[in-house]
């Protein structure tokens, strides 16, 4: 099921996303992030955008939401899209299900353009952008450093009808 997150959803999304923060490249936070940034995190992103979670039996297994892309007026039409996955979860088809139901709630809020940010190497990730039309439209390289490693990053566009 999908629905709307809520605050009470913090503790489920922080034991997702901090997997991924003490054990992968693929988010540049370098620190775990508490219960108290994520309820102010998603009060901040629901006020101007949106925020899904994928729930199953109960359980927060996966979410998705957008934040501004750039702050000058002109970028207004454009959002940053992050996703993240229960570890146990990934290859089921819910980052496709997420991503599908949140293009659909940003078209009917006139967005225009979504940037996906990936860090690279991590090829679910491209295979899930490229898998729902988004298109490679950058690549940095060497511009993060975690775990004693430096990573690119590529950019990927998805332009909504």
């Amino acid at each position: 099921m999908i629905r709307d997150v809520k605050l009470s959803d913090a503790q489920a999304i922080c034991d997702i996303y901090n997997y991924y923060v003490e054990n992968t490249v693929v988010t540049f936070e370098e620190e775990n992030v508490t219960v108290e940034d994520m309820v102010d995190k998603i009060k901040y992103i629901t006020d101007k955008y949106c925020f899904i979670v994928y729930e199953k039996k109960g359980k927060v297994v996966g979410y998705a939401y957008v934040s501004e892309w750039r702050g000058r007026s002109a970028y207004r039409f454009c959002v940053e899209s992050s996703i993240y996955l229960d570890k146990d979860y990934s290859g089921r088809g819910v980052g496709t299900i997420l991503y599908e139901e949140l293009i659909d709630r940003l078209r009917k809020l006139n967005f225009r353009v979504i940037m996906g940010v990936v860090a690279l190497p991590n090829e679910p990730s491209v295979k899930l952008h490229e898998r729902i039309g988004f298109k490679k439209a950058g690549h940095f390289e060497k511009v993060g450093l975690k775990f004693n490693k430096w990573i690119d990053v590529g950019y990927w566009q998805y332009n909504i009808k």
